[in-house]
């Protein structure tokens, strides 16, 4: 990845509406080209999607939680991961290192949704306890990074 394709991933990640004619103007070359470099960085896995950034509470997601999974010591891992890909509660999964082996990000509407979220990870194969924090507030999220620039 170059400098131009880094100032595009950069470009999109700021507004992926933009048109290729709108990031070939920013970055100095044609549309053409730009639509060549956009597909290239598809294809090959750097730009992973699109999406609309909408507001939970406009949608009645207005309860964040992060739960922490402790993993049964004979639990197959897969299927645990398999079980919470199918609730579509959780936004976000991480393997972690420590106690717990998964954090997952959980979105819903109301407390007692979470509770029923909660009771169903405990019953599932695999799991042995949960821990769960429940955000009041939300200062910011999915916020870009600043790209690493090639030296020059």
């Amino acid at each position: 990845m170059d400098a131009i394709d880094l100032s595009l991933v950069e470009l999109l990640q700021g507004n992926a509406r933009l048109s290729y004619a709108e990031l070939a103007r920013q970055v100095g070359l044609s549309a053409p080209a730009v639509h060549e470099r956009v597909g290239k960085l598809e294809s090959g896995g750097v730009v992973r999607a699109y999406r609309a950034e909408v507001e939970p509470e406009a949608i009645g997601l207005g309860v964040t939680a992060l739960i922490g999974i402790v993993e049964d010591s004979g639990g197959d891992t897969d299927d645990v991961l398999e079980a919470f890909r199918r609730m579509p509660e959780i936004e976000s999964c991480y393997f972690m290192a420590g106690v717990e082996s998964f954090l997952l990000k959980a979105r819903v509407g109301t407390i007692a949704e979470l509770e029923q979220l909660i009771v169903r990870l405990n019953r599932t194969p695999g799991v042995a306890s949960t821990r769960t924090g429940i955000a009041l507030s939300t200062k910011w999220e999915n916020r870009p990074q600043p790209l690493a620039r090639p030296a020059t």
